[in-house]
Order: structure tokens, then C-alpha cells, then sequence
């Protein structure tokens, strides 16, 4: 399971370099979104751009809602119906069925509601009984909400892999510099990878090279969280 500390924070382009790393080992990947809620400019979301940069893995997408609000609320507005944790977990199962990797992306941060009764992606996870990776952003002000997030996951017993920074700058400013070494104490968890900032727009092929320098060996790749943090250390 893969969510976020919020929105925008590049859950899409660290499921898509997860399943592009699988992909090449071999494996066959299946990628659940559970609720799209928003489109992007082109129409498209985000089962499409896992498809554009990770290649043929086969996509679901549980409910597609156009407004771009937390799914119960664009649920609420569209008149459309939700979707709670066991229509999550059913789908992960069938598709496991016929897969080897299969990664389930929320919507939003991990408590963001999907349903009247209250229920989040977190329900979900505790459901299948799988591990959660969150990613953040790297700049000021993550700290917090990692770990937010973090104890959310503690206290409903879900395990979390790590940490991933979504969209690591070109230019980093102090505060994402310190916080390659503070992440992963508010996380509680290890720092896996770092995603750099525009990786989205990539070509599959380099995609999938961006996917392996930053992502940690967990996942296939080759991202020394140590190494990196070295490189941006400050004084």
C-alpha cells in the first residue's frame, strides 16, 4: 500500500517506479487505485500515468470521481457511490490472484475519508493485512506530517515499510537538506528513496533508470539512504 502525508506529494510517480522496477525483474505487477478523485489537464489519471511510465502492468481504478475533493465528499457531490475498505481489499485479492506484485495507491493523506462510516485507506490496509509505504514531501513542514502519519499507522497496528520522498528538488533549501536525516526519525521507519523532482515527465526507459538510483534496494533499486544524505549535507 502505498500513501501519502498529503496530497500532491508524488504517490502516483512512486507507484509507477515500484511497479517499473518489478516490471523489469520479471514480475507481473498489478496497480490498484482505489478512488481517483480530480483529473489531470489531459483527462487522464492516475492509473494512466502508471501505465505511460511504468509500461504494460495491468491498472484498476475502483471509482473515478471528477471532482477533486476527498472521496467521500466527491462521492457526496456527484451523487456516485463510495467504496469502503472490504471493495479495496476484495480487488487486491483478485488481482493478486494472477500477480505477483500488487500495489494498492490511496487517495490524499492516509486518513482522508472514504466512506459515510469514516473508513480510510489505513482500514484498508489493516484489512489485507499489508505493509504501508508513506511518501512525503521534502521541504519544511513534512516532519509533522510524517510523523502524524506515522503514529496513525502505530496505533492502528499497520506496519510501515518507510519512508520515500516523492519530489526531491533540483536545488534543495536547507530544510530538505536536514531533513534526509530527520525523516526517517519521524517516520520511525527507514528512508527508501528519493524521487527527483520532474520524473514524471520522463520517457519510460530513463524513468526506469531514475526509478533504480532512487529507490532503495528494497524495491529493486540501488538508492543508499546514507550516500545520499552525504551528498546533501549541510554545515
Amino acid at each position: 500500500m502505498v500513501t501519502g502525508t498529503g496530497t500532491g506529494v508524488g504517490k502516483t510517480i512512486v507507484t509507477s517506479a515500484i511497479a517499473a522496477l518489478a516490471k523489469a525483474d520479471g514480475r507481473r505487477v498489478a496497480v490498484l487505485k482505489a478512488a481517483q478523485a480530480g483529473l489531470n489537464e489531459d483527462g487522464t489519471g492516475d492509473v494512466d500515468t502508471v501505465r505511460r511510465l511504468a509500461g504494460d502492468v495491468t491498472t484498476r481504478e475502483l471509482v473515478r470521481y471528477i471532482d477533486p475533493l476527498a472521496p467521500e465528499t466527491a462521492a457526496r457531490r456527484s451523487g456516485m457511490p463510495t467504496i469502503g475498505p472490504a471493495d479495496i481489499a476484495l480487488a487486491a485479492s483478485r488481482l493478486d490472484e494472477e500477480h505477483d506484485t500488487v500495489i494498492v495507491e490511496g487517495a490524499g493523506g492516509l486518513l482522508v475519508r472514504f466512506d459515510s462510516n469514516g473508513s480510510t485507506i489505513a482500514d484498508a490496509a489493516w484489512a489485507m493485512g499489508v505493509p504501508v509505504l508513506v511518501v512525503a514531501q521534502a521541504g519544511l513542514g513534512t516532519l509533522n506530517a510524517t510523523a502524524l502519519t506515522a503514529e496513525a499507522l502505530l496505533r492502528r497496528g499497520i506496519e510501515s515499510l518507510g519512508v520515500v520522498v516523492g519530489s526531491w528538488p533540483d536545488e534543495p533549501d536547507l530544510a530538505a537538506r536536514c531533513n534526509l536525516e530527520d525523516l526517517p526519525v519521524a517516520a520511525g521507519a527507514p528512508l527508501l528513496g528519493a524521487l527527483p523532482q520532474g520524473a514524471g515527465t520522463l520517457d519510460p526507459q530513463r524513468f526506469l533508470e531514475v526509478a533504480r538510483a532512487g529507490l532503495s534496494p528494497w524495491f529493486g533499486g540501488d538508492f543508499d539512504p546514507e550516500q545520499f544524505a552525504m551528498t546533501y549535507k549541510s554545515s
